[in-house]
């Protein structure tokens, strides 16, 4: 019994300790404030769990669960950022956060800094998985109808915007991508895809051009000339009128086709 006694007690003096356990939910949560302000989001994180935790079922714990998923999304846990904003959304429906909420799950999938590589390689922000932008422009969507006054709606409207750019541009790049292949069906239909779904878009421009393009490499001229009147009428000085779809060398070094 005096052995068990003793490895009883050395297992709680080895116990890790909470350094927070003194400090109240309030105090800790200016201090996180404090740390986030900062650039320390790391830290911020860790005493806002503490906070969340300690003043479940209260407004202070919700506003934690805010401010925590922006600190996971600053720290680069997008996974951890998007579950908190999920829940919070779900629990919380009338919160007077509930735009910021959606305005924030938007910005997480948001994600316009192609990193290092991205530029070295000249990636472009359409030739990436377009998943994560859709789930951005619902989230935006979302804001916008619910909130139309609310301070954050302004800036999701121009980043929807951008992201159905984007999402275009994708569809081009992958109906560019077919036509170099020769695959011309494939190529003709994606381009057909992008100039139905994003009319307003820059980028049905070569859209409309890949689709003339695959038409007459497929011997249906009707359906080329039909793209061609519509490239010229919508876009009377474009390049694309008098050139190819775009030049062989004007590739990434990456990019082998």
């Amino acid at each position: 019994m005096a052995l068990a006694l003793c490895a009883a007690l050395a297992g709680c003096e080895s116990a890790p300790k909470d350094e927070y356990a003194n400090i109240s939910p309030d105090k800790l949560y200016a201090d996180a404030k404090e740390d986030a302000a900062d650039g320390n989001y790391e830290t911020a994180t860790k005493k806002l769990e503490k906070v969340e935790a300690r003043a479940s079922g209260t407004l202070l714990a919700q506003q934690a669960q805010i401010d925590l998923a922006y600190a996971y999304y600053k720290t680069g846990e997008k996974a951890q950022a998007l579950a908190k904003l999920e829940r919070f959304i779900r629990l919380h429906p009338t919160s007077p956060a509930l735009d910021y909420a959606y305005y924030l799950q938007g910005l997480v999938n948001f994600n316009d800094d192609l990193g290092l590589f991205g530029r070295l390689s000249r990636q472009d922000l359409s030739e990436r998985d377009q998943q994560a932008s859709r789930d951005a422009y619902e989230s935006f969507k979302t804001l916008t109808e619910r909130f139309p006054n609310s301070k954050y709606t302004g800036d999701a409207r121009l980043r929807m915007g951008f992201i159905v750019n984007s999402m275009a541009a994708g569809e081009v790049h992958v109906a560019r991508y077919y036509y170099r292949r020769g695959a011309y069906v494939a190529a003709a239909n994606r381009a057909q895809q992008a100039v139905k779904e994003y009319r307003q878009s820059p980028a049905i421009e070569e859209a409309l051009s890949i689709m003339a393009q695959s038409y007459g490499a497929l011997g249906l001229d009707p359906l080329r000339d039909d793209a061609l009147r519509v490239l010229r009428q919508s876009f009377p000085n474009s390049p694309y009128l008098n050139g190819p779809v775009a030049k062989v060398d004007d590739k990434p070094w990456w990019q082998l086709w």
